[in-house]
C-alpha cells in the first residue's frame, strides 16, 4: 500500500507542475496553446476563472470518453479537478510574472513547455491513466482508425477554432506550442531515461478492487483473535 500512496503523489505532483507550466505558457503572453486558447475563451464567455473552464471542460470530454467505450483511470479524474484548481491557485498567487517584451514571451514559453513535459514524466510514471484529453485522443483513434496523430490535430484544431472564436488568444505562441511540445517531451524523456510505452496504466475500476481489497485484508488481521500462550512458569504454579 505504501507503493500506492508513492504513486498517488507523484501523480498529484505531476499534476501541480503541469498547471505551473501553463501558467508559464499563458504569461508569456504571445499566444496560447491550442487547449488554453478554449481554456481562456470558455472562461471569458461564460464569465467563470481559467481553473474552471478547465474543470468543466475536462468533465464533459471525460464523459464523451466513456460513452466512446474508454475506461477511465484515478490520473484522468484527478486530472479533470486538479489542474484547474493548481491553475486558479497559481494565477491568484500571481508569483509568475508576465512578459513585457517578445524574446522574454518566447523564453518563458519554451520554459513553460518543458515544465509541461517534466510532468507529464512524473504524471504517466504514476501509472494511473491517461489525462481526460489523451483518452479522448486515444478513442477516436480507436473508432475512426484513423493515425494519432491525426486525430490529435483535429481535436486541438477544432479547441483552437472555437476557442479563438470565444476570444482565447491565437498567436505565433500557439504555433510554436503545438509543433514544440513533442520535442520537449521527447527531449525531457530521453535525458530520464523513461520509456512511457513500457508504462501500464491502471483503470478506475482495478484501483478500487485493489483499495478495498487491502483495506478488507487490514479488517481481517484486527479481527484475528489474540491467543494467549501459557507459559511454563504458570503451567507449575497451576
Amino acid at each position: 500500500m505504501k507503493q500506492f500512496y508513492i504513486r498517488l503523489l507523484r501523480l498529484i505532483w505531476g499534476l501541480f507542475l503541469y498547471a505551473l507550466g501553463i501558467v508559464f505558457t499563458l504569461n508569456a503572453h504571445i499566444g496560447y496553446a491550442p487547449w488554453e486558447v478554449f481554456h481562456v475563451g470558455f472562461a471569458k464567455t461564460a464569465g467563470i476563472s481559467i481553473g474552471n473552464a478547465s474543470i468543466i471542460t475536462g468533465v464533459v470530454i471525460g464523459i464523451i470518453v466513456l460513452l466512446l467505450g474508454e475506461k477511465l483511470g484515478l490520473g484522468t479524474v484527478l486530472n479533470m479537478v486538479l489542474i484547474g484548481m493548481f491553475l486558479d491557485l497559481i494565477l491568484r498567487l500571481d508569483i509568475i510574472p508576465v512578459a513585457n517584451h517578445f524574446v522574454w514571451g518566447i523564453i518563458m514559453l519554451v520554459a513553460g513547455l518543458f515544465i509541461i513535459a517534466l510532468a507529464s514524466y512524473f504524471y504517466i510514471g504514476s501509472a494511473f491513466g491517461a489525462g481526460p484529453r489523451d483518452s479522448l485522443m486515444i478513442a477516436l483513434t480507436r473508432k475512426t482508425k484513423l493515425p494519432i496523430g491525426v486525430c490529435r490535430g483535429m481535436i486541438e484544431l477544432l479547441a483552437v477554432f472555437v476557442g479563438w472564436r470565444l476570444g482565447g488568444m491565437l498567436g505565433i505562441g500557439t504555433i510554436i506550442s503545438a509543433f514544440l511540445i513533442g520535442f520537449c517531451v521527447q527531449t525531457t524523456f530521453k535525458l530520464l531515461k523513461f520509456d512511457s510505452t513500457a508504462i501500464k496504466h491502471e483503470t478506475l475500476d482495478r484501483t478500487f478492487k485493489m483499495f478495498f481489497k487491502y483495506e478488507k485484508m487490514q479488517a481481517d488481521e484486527e479481527d484475528v483473535p489474540e491467543i494467549k500462550f501459557n507459559s511454563p512458569d504458570n503451567q507449575s504454579a497451576e
